[in-house]
């Protein structure tokens, strides 16, 4: 309809125009007037149309048209989630899934390979390592030990252009934690200890205290004490406190200085929860000698029996012998009373 004598004009109308799309209202030719952003619209739906220019009456009907945005490799991947935070048990084996990590990139999927992502690790090598397409990481040294090392400080790299030169990359932190487990066998701070205690000393009094460590946590450092020799008239108990994971010993039957002045006890503490799968690591549990030196106290004198009975006449005189008792001091000093 157009013969290029001018008598036809052409109007644009539906998304973005005029303000992102014009026509030259003589030739029909359309223009973008600014960037355009697939990652903010990817399609813009426009309608054109001839008119008489004289009468603005239409000459042709009203034509529908699409405008696809093609896209170009313009977005870094990105981690939304990041940074991340993971914990794992410490003496995993090698390969151990740690955690996985995932970066999107807004660039279109469908379109060459602006939005195909591959991982890398940057640090963190060589107690970690990331799958390329996945992004899950795993252990990449076995027998890692909390004890020694705790925590990992991992930044995982995201490229796009399947980690072609020229692709775009962003980048996250991951904090690996080591958890613990239960590997480490208890030990006495000593291997022995010697405590002087009163014979005067009351029942269910504490005697004496050892004190074993475990580098492991919580419940995997939980122990026990028990004792193994030197007291077999059970006149001692030993019992963990709970608090501080000490050997309380206590006494249990009364002291004599005179029939026993000196116990040698042998005390054993063992892990509470043992791991099977660590048992080779063992054994889970240690000895030390407890020596205890009972101090002489002095004892009033014992009457040698506690009633005597004697019998004297109303009629006796003023000063007459009575009768006898007698007394002797139970120390080993044997003073005279």
């Amino acid at each position: 309809m157009d013969r290029g004598d001018g008598q036809v004009t052409y109007v644009l109308s539906g998304e973005g125009a005029p303000s992102i799309f014009t026509i030259d209202p003589n030739t029909g030719d359309i223009h973008a007037t600014k960037r355009l952003d697939r990652e903010a619209q990817a399609y813009y739906t426009l309608r054109a149309q001839a008119r008489d220019r004289a009468s603005a009456r239409p000459v042709e009907p009203e034509s529908q048209f699409v405008v696809k945005v093609q896209d170009i490799n313009d977005n870094e991947p990105r981690f939304l989630d990041g940074p991340y935070a993971a914990s794992v048990p410490e003496m995993s084996p090698m390969g151990t899934s740690v955690v996985t990590v995932v970066a999107t990139d807004a660039d279109d999927p469908t379109y060459g390979n602006s939005a195909r992502v591959v991982y890398s690790i940057l640090q963190g090598q060589p107690y970690f390592s990331v799958e390329p397409k996945t992004g899950l990481i795993r252990t990449a040294l076995a027998d890692m030990d909390r004890e020694s090392r705790d925590q990992y400080l991992l930044v995982i790299q995201a490229k796009d252009m399947v980690g072609q030169m020229g692709g775009l990359s962003g980048t996250t932190s991951v904090t690996v934690t080591l958890s613990d487990v239960n590997d480490n066998p208890p030990h006495f701070y000593r291997k022995s200890y010697q405590y002087l205690v009163p014979e005067s000393a009351p029942l269910a009094s504490l005697v004496a205290k050892v004190k074993a460590v475990d580098s492991d946590l919580g419940s995997n450092a939980d122990v026990d004490y028990s004792i193994l020799d030197g007291d077999p008239l059970g006149m001692f108990r030993i019992v963990t406190d709970r608090e501080t994971q000490e050997g309380l010993l206590t006494l249990q039957k009364v002291l004599d200085y005179e029939a026993r002045p000196s116990y040698t006890l042998t005390v054993e503490v063992t892990n509470r929860y043992v791991d099977p799968r660590f048992v080779a690591l063992g054994p889970f549990s240690d000895r030390a000698t407890v020596r205890l030196l009972v101090k002489n106290v002095d004892e009033p004198p014992v009457f040698s029996s506690d009633l005597a009975k004697m019998a004297v006449s109303e009629a006796v005189d003023v000063g007459t012998s009575v009768g006898r008792v007698s007394a002797l001091d139970p120390d080993s000093t044997n003073s005279p009373v």
